[in-house]
């Protein structure tokens, strides 16, 4: 009978989850559980719990989350390390919406939480009560069991999107630092550049006097050069001025091929132009075309459509201006509401008024004809009383406009119907025969 009245008490501090099965209202009890509710206050305010999903529900027991990795053995405390629990006598599992902390043994308390989904006397004295969902708020709460369930854990698991203090009953938290991890630059491994020789029109020809450098290079590579080596300045410049003169030549030829090219792409591009130039006439002139068919069959369709309005019947022009008039009003009417009460009580009272300026206007010509009347009779009277007193011998006849029920039958008029009964022995005699009595 005890658990009819409610006996937990009131809460002082307010924690908003928003999750994608929508808004979960939590209330805490920051004066009976302050260790927890600090712990759970201060990780919302870092944003400890964003995007991180319920873990494990089992249905009709509880849903759990509250861990960063998502297994179930991660998070940690603001304290550095797991804080005791923290049971009240006024707190208990007695019904669904409740919010407790989820450890493995006692006095193991981190940052996974779970809601119960429905009374659980068997987690009492276990597990730290702190909070309750409020409002329809819980009924969202309650769809985090809905779905595939797989060995108490979810196919497609619900998740915090982002937490939101609301009522802080700590005014001295002080939020920790993230420590941001520094990341050691890489050394750029430098990779030994490759000549692309295709895209020169002479890079066949370049592409072998690089194999050849090379290959003298590689010969060289490990003997040591000495001054009587090296070559002699007028051999050097020589040397120069034929690479020089062989490299013009190239570029000549090359320059007059492209020219060549050149020309007959200008002169396709001519023969492009002109077409599409063509082209767009034919378009304008197929446009200008439609456009004036259009023209005419809209002035063919406008002009049937002035005889048909013409053709139309006084009827039904007058059925159609009384619906749009109809139509008029009723949009005129304000929609269902306070307003469209108003509006009927406003036009109920204009047809009370309304009634009532006839009835005193027709009371007011009665008024004027009786009185008109009256002073007629006066005169009248006045002169009938000089004149003679003949109104003294004057009769009043009342005409009978009652309808009679019954007629005397001591009064026949022409309206009187004919009665004869052939069973009558006067009638019996005129007819010839004889009755019982004469028969005997």
């Amino acid at each position: 009978m005890s658990n009819v009245y409610i006996l937990e008490p009131p809460t002082s501090a307010k924690v908003l989850l928003q999750t994608t099965v929508g808004d979960i209202d939590i209330e805490l009890w920051a004066k009976e559980t302050p260790k927890t509710c600090r712990n759970f206050i201060q990780l919302c305010m870092e944003g400890y719990y964003d995007d991180t999903i319920f873990h494990r529900v089992v249905k009709g027991f509880i849903a759990q989350g509250g861990d960063p990795e998502g297994t179930g053995t991660g998070g940690e405390s603001i304290y550095g390390e797991p804080f005791k629990d923290e049971f009240h006598q006024r707190l208990k599992f007695v019904r669904r919406g409740l919010v407790a902390m989820a450890n493995s043994s006692p006095d193991d308390n981190g940052s996974q939480f779970f809601f119960t989904l429905a009374a659980a006397p068997e987690l009492q004295n276990k597990h730290t009560i702190f909070g309750k969902v409020t409002g329809e708020t819980l009924f969202n709460m309650l769809k985090l069991e809905d779905g595939l369930i797989e060995d108490e854990r979810p196919v497609f698991p619900h998740k915090i999107i982002k937490t939101e203090v609301l009522l802080n009953y700590f005014n001295d938290i002080v939020l920790r630092k993230k420590e941001v991890p520094i990341l050691e630059k890489k050394k750029k491994v430098k990779t030994p550049g490759v000549k692309n020789f295709k895209l020169l029109s002479f890079g066949d020809e370049a592409e072998d006097d690089e194999e050849e450098v090379i290959e003298v290079s590689k010969k060289l590579a490990g003997k040591g050069k000495s001054t009587h080596d090296a070559p002699e300045d007028g051999e050097q410049e020589q040397d120069l001025e034929e690479q020089l003169q062989s490299i013009r030549k190239k570029l000549k030829a090359e320059s007059k091929k492209t020219y060549i090219k050149k020309s007959f792409l200008y002169e396709d591009e001519e023969e492009v132009r002109k077409r599409k130039q063509e082209e767009i006439k034919k378009e304008i002139e197929n446009v200008k075309k439609e456009y004036h068919k259009n023209k005419l069959q809209k002035q063919k369709d406008d002009a049937a459509q002035n005889k048909d309005d013409l053709n139309r019947s006084e009827t039904l022009k007058e059925y159609e201006t009384g619906n749009a008039k109809y139509k008029d009003v009723s949009n005129s009417f304000p929609k269902k509401g306070a307003s469209r009460e108003e509006f009927t009580l406003n036009l109920l009272s204009k047809f009370k008024q309304k009634l009532q300026t006839v009835k005193d206007k027709e009371r007011e010509e009665q008024e004027a004809a009786a009185k008109a009347y009256a002073k007629a009779n006066i005169e009248i009277s006045d002169d009938a009383e000089k004149e003679d007193d003949s109104w003294l011998t004057h009769e009043l006849h009342f005409i009978n406009d009652e309808p009679i029920l019954a007629k005397d039958a001591n009064t026949k008029g022409d309206d009187w119907f004919e009665m004869y009964d052939p069973r009558n022995p006067l009638n019996k005699r005129r007819r010839g025969e004889t009755t019982d009595s004469t028969s005997k």
